[in-house]
């Protein structure tokens, strides 16, 4: 048995403003070890000078999904999910929604600071003549099946960059770093509405590069015969903020995937596709098509006291409430819900499914079972009944997150470029298999 005590070393008095050391006895041995504390964590790698005998490998962490283990240090987002506060470099997220347009929320992340006037112009044209995608990529996705998923596509289209933009294999060169960067924040929209037009058999459209980055993106989803598609400005500006609240959310899933696969030093569009694989998930970037299918179930608002017994007595699922990392309501969830009514006004007709989510957050709100367990509506449980009421299937939503999210994954990526304490990505295991058997020639096996 090993113990793990916060106590004073060889019964010296600790200085709290002087030290900041565990000590830790093997009680197998009866050995102390003295393991420096920086910054809230020890060094997992300290753990290994723990042994029984000398040959010993030493003690490792067994923590399935990394609940509890810092991968890296990132000075891009924090997040206090016991306080529900989500900050960009230290900008509340409440205040960029407001405030800001993705664009610059891109700029933050990448830069580190807010861009001035000057700087906003030329990162925003550097993005819109980068818009455009080769002609061999739009070949590319045309050779997808009628019915691929959108996400699929998006995934083997990034992928494929890395063949038509080989500079890119040079990521220790700034410059070519700073060049894929624009060229993969302003190309995921055009791939994204390629792969929607693809899956309704529709001709893709080109950017307009008169447009703005919501409105451009809005242009190559729904134009039609017109000659110059014009946006509302009030959808131009909820799908800004539903960019802006996905750009970036710490070391989840798909962050943390594009840190592992860009730990090997490849190219950031092999990078990032690992990413958008990660994103496919249904846990992931599917969530919130699994909260429409909730709420398309309870059907009525009379049914939902019903449902919530269900999910007291473990019948149901209340999807879209609780998260990872959020004891508290998710900031985000917040803004959507107030973003939704501006779709709804342009859309003409008001989400029906919109009335039963607030009666059903209204009443989970007040039921001593969620409050106890913490449980408050995440980003996914509004977003879905914006996607549908811009006429998006559910295949898309996935899609839209990732448009979002790039500006974040690709922070991470330079930073983890820059970070001279990464090495390539390599996590141990605890073997449970077999061990020393001789083999069997296949005729004398039973």
């Amino acid at each position: 048995m090993t113990t793990i005590a916060a106590q004073p070393h060889s019964g010296e008095a600790v200085d709290a403003g002087r030290r900041e050391t565990l000590t830790v006895i093997d009680n197998r041995t009866g050995k102390s070890y003295e393991l420096p504390i920086s910054e809230g964590t020890i060094r997992g790698l300290d753990l290994r000078q723990i042994k029984r005998e000398e040959e010993d490998f030493g003690l490792m962490a067994y923590d399935p999904g990394y609940a509890n283990v810092a991968a890296c240090k990132s000075a891009i987002t924090y997040l206090d999910g016991d306080r529900g506060i989500l900050q960009y470099r230290g900008y509340p997220i409440e205040q960029l929604a407001e405030r800001s347009t993705f664009l610059e929320v891109a700029y933050l992340l990448i830069h580190g600071e807010l861009p001035g006037r000057a700087e906003l112009e030329a990162w925003s044209h550097e993005v819109t003549i980068h818009t455009f995608v080769h002609e061999n990529v739009k070949g590319f996705m045309q050779g997808f099946r009628h019915d691929a998923h959108p996400m699929g596509m998006l995934l083997g289209a990034v992928g494929a960059l890395s063949t038509f933009y080989p500079d890119a294999k040079a990521i220790d060169d700034p410059e070519v770093r700073y060049l894929q960067t624009i060229r993969l924040i302003a190309k995921m929209p055009t791939l994204a509405a390629f792969a929607f037009r693809h899956s309704r058999g529709q001709p893709y459209v080109y950017p307009d590069n008169e447009l703005s980055y919501p409105g451009n993106f809005l242009s190559m989803m729904y134009k039609m015969s017109e000659l110059r598609y014009e946006p509302d400005p009030r959808l131009e500006r909820a799908l800004d903020v539903l960019f802006i609240l996905h750009a970036d959310h710490e070391q989840n899933c798909s962050t943390s995937a594009v840190r592992g696969v860009g730990s090997s030093r490849v190219d950031p569009y092999s990078a990032i596709a690992g990413g958008i694989a990660a994103l496919y998930g249904p846990l992931h970037g599917g969530a919130n098509e699994a909260v429409l299918r909730m709420l398309a179930r309870i059907e009525r608002k009379e049914n939902i006291p019903d449902f919530l017994k269900g999910v007291e007595e473990g019948k149901e699922r209340l999807m879209g409430f609780g998260h990872r990392v959020y004891r508290n309501y998710d900031p985000r969830a917040k803004i959507i819900k107030r973003a939704a009514e501006d779709v709804f006004e342009v859309t003409g007709a008001r989400n029906p499914r919109l009335d039963i989510a607030l009666e059903l957050e209204r009443i989970a709100l007040e039921d001593e079972y969620f409050i106890s367990r913490k449980l408050y509506p995440n980003v996914d449980f509004y977003s879905g009944l914006i996607y549908e009421s811009l006429g998006l299937p559910v295949e898309m939503f996935p899609v839209m997150f990732a448009i979002g999210r790039t500006a974040g994954w690709v922070a991470n990526w330079l930073e983890q470029v820059g970070d001279h304490e990464q090495r390539i990505a390599r996590p141990r295991q605890i073997y449970t298999g077999a061990r020393d058997r001789d083999y069997v020639p296949i005729e004398e096996r039973p």
